[in-house]
């Protein structure tokens, strides 16, 4: 199992010390750095900071917002990336849900997810093979774009950059099980949002028939500290925010995926006391088993005995949300 480190999107500002964890990350012989976006700074961009500060360690999206950007652009930053980083890119991408997508983006989110996804990752492929220009008369996605109010003159075109690599890795955020299933069958990995190694069948009937060298790269907030209940407090409070906060009462897919880990009772409490505003309470109500089933946190020996089921299920590189470089270094350690 690789480890990767996880880095997440910028809070009010800047992260202080971004750098330096992905600096040190490479040191420790970690393989990737990855970044992400909500509705603040991007992903793309610190990627590069990244990048021009490191040598050898592969640089990641994860994950970069399909609605964001057209699929023709996504391929673009992927692709003067790889060129800028020699060949380090990696290209994580999620759907995101309609409160984003309709909220942020002023987008309509699509009926059909999975063909928009499929549509979104068709297009990104032609680009990077570079064989033709790009061509694709889609439910979503058209190219040339054909719709009422097109002027009729638009041409395929493929890149005048020529991409370094046609098969630059895709990873998809999928959570849904048909998602899951379809990422399988279309991209190179999978970067599931809540990874439990206790409760890996889960996704079992999703899984099934995986291709050669394909990825399943979880995220998991790691803290090397004594007080486990005090370390689990970051996991509790992410979890209160994406369950509670990121989707609708009636179409939220973090809360589902809770619920179909086992958690169903408590996903629809946290989602009610974060609606009514109760905020504090929300976090307080996600339960410690959960947040420390799909997170490493505690003293050196128990993150140790931990690690070692990580390590026996189809995980093949667990991206670390870690706070210090102490962590970093544990595990590095202990991964050996």
């Amino acid at each position: 199992m690789r480890l990767g480190l996880a880095l997440g999107y910028w809070g009010r500002g800047p992260t202080p010390g971004h750098l330096e964890l992905a600096q040190e990350a490479e040191r420790l012989g970690y393989t990737s750095v990855w970044t992400s976006e909500a509705w603040g700074s991007d992903a793309f961009t610190p990627l590069t900071w990244i990048a021009a500060h490191t040598s050898r360690i592969r640089l990641g999206t994860a994950i970069a917002q399909m609605a964001a950007r057209t699929p023709t652009a996504t391929a673009m930053h992927a692709l003067t990336l790889d060129h800028l980083s020699g060949g380090r890119m990696m290209l994580g991408l999620g759907l995101s849900g309609p409160q984003v997508v309709e909220g942020w983006y002023g987008r309509p989110f699509p009926r059909s997810p999975l063909t928009a996804t499929r549509e979104y990752v068709d297009v990104i492929r032609q680009v990077l093979r570079r064989e033709a220009p790009v061509e694709l008369d889609g439910r979503f996605h058209q190219h040339p774009y054909r719709g009422a109010d097109a002027t009729g003159i638009g041409k395929p075109l493929k890149p005048i950059t020529h991409p370094l690599r046609a098969q630059l890795p895709i990873l998809l955020g999928a959570e849904g099980p048909k998602n899951i299933a379809q990422t399988t069958r279309i991209a190179d990995g999978w970067l599931p949002l809540y990874w439990s190694p206790t409760r890996s069948d889960v996704y079992d009937a999703s899984l099934t028939g995986l291709p050669d060298d394909f990825m399943i790269a979880p995220l998991a907030r790691a803290q090397v500290c004594d007080d486990v209940a005090d370390g689990l407090l970051p996991v509790k409070a992410m979890l209160g925010f994406y369950i509670g906060g990121m989707g609708h009462a009636a179409r939220n897919f973090h809360a589902d995926l809770m619920a179909r880990m086992g958690f169903e009772a408590e996903s629809h409490r946290i989602q009610e006391l974060f609606l009514a505003g109760r905020k504090e309470e929300a976090v307080l109500a996600v339960p410690d088993a959960f947040a420390d089933e799909i997170s490493l946190v505690g003293p050196r020996q128990r993150i140790k005995e931990r690690l070692e089921l990580w390590r026996k299920g189809p995980v093949t590189d667990l991206l670390v949300a870690a706070p210090d470089t102490t962590t970093l270094r544990v595990l590095a350690e202990l991964n050996t």
